[in-house]
């Protein structure tokens, strides 16, 4: 897990240097649903219950376990990756 983590990083990261050398917005939507994947990625392997139609269309609900997202038992390596790409979102723009 911690190379496919580190892989989807770089993809990302190569995404948002893109994203921010003045890509088309194309590239810019598709970099933000990667950062919204990635970050809902690591909400799911916790447990999280969905609210959203595109959350739970993307990632389902079966064995969820937190309707509140604050109740989440997120390590402190999963809540920096968390930090980081809200950053990223907010930088470039990104919907919420």
């Amino acid at each position: 897990m911690g190379r496919r983590m580190l892989r989807k990083s770089l993809i990302i990261l190569a995404f948002v240097t893109a994203a921010g050398s003045g890509a088309s917005a194309q590239t810019r939507a598709q970099t933000c649903n990667d950062l919204w994947l990635a970050r809902n990625e690591i909400y799911k392997a916790q447990g999280y219950c969905f609210r959203t139609q595109r959350a739970i269309a993307a990632f389902g609900n079966a064995g969820c376990q937190y309707d509140n997202i604050d109740d989440v038992p997120l390590s402190a390596n999963d809540r920096r990756r968390v930090s980081g790409i809200v950053g990223q979102e907010r930088d470039l723009g990104c919907p919420r």
